[in-house]
């Protein structure tokens, strides 16, 4: 069944807020195999500039993909979650996720398409402070297969 094309625009609620820990950013960087100590050293971070330490750019995934279930979850998507494959992600940040940030999220429908059979819904998740200053947005792709 083909994308609905009005899905187009549809936002969803904020996230609750996501505050950023100094041991969470940590724990990716090890995860990602980051040895930087702008991730771990609080003073290494101070003298670069950084009020504390920074997140590496990809730690955004950490609260993005959760905040985009939320398309997954509208009954008006209709993609059959069981041939979804993520077809691409990009990050574009407007300033480090840094240790205490307080952060929300929200979730916009950018794209619905069907090409050859597939469906391709195209998302984007803007992160801002709660108070409202932007600091990142990830933009992903799922590409449900068609059945032929």
């Amino acid at each position: 069944m083909a994308l609905d094309r009005e899905l187009v625009g549809r936002s969803y609620p904020p996230s609750a807020v996501y505050e950023v820990g100094r041991a969470k950013i940590a724990e990716f960087a090890r995860a990602i195999g980051s040895d930087d100590p702008l991730h771990r050293d609080t003073e290494a971070a101070r003298a670069a500039g950084h009020p504390d330490v920074i997140a590496p750019p990809t730690f955004a995934i950490a609260l993005t993909l959760e905040a985009a279930m939320v398309v997954l979850d509208d009954p008006d998507v209709a993609l059959d979650y069981s041939r979804v494959v993520h077809g691409e992600q990009r990050f574009t940040h407007h300033r480090p996720i840094r240790a205490g940030d307080r952060l929300v999220a929200t979730t916009t429908i950018e794209a619905a398409r069907t090409v050859a059979g597939n469906d391709l819904l195209t998302a984007r998740v803007d992160v801002a402070t709660e108070d409202g200053e932007p600091v990142c947005a990830s933009t992903s792709m799922l590409v449900a297969r068609g059945e032929a």
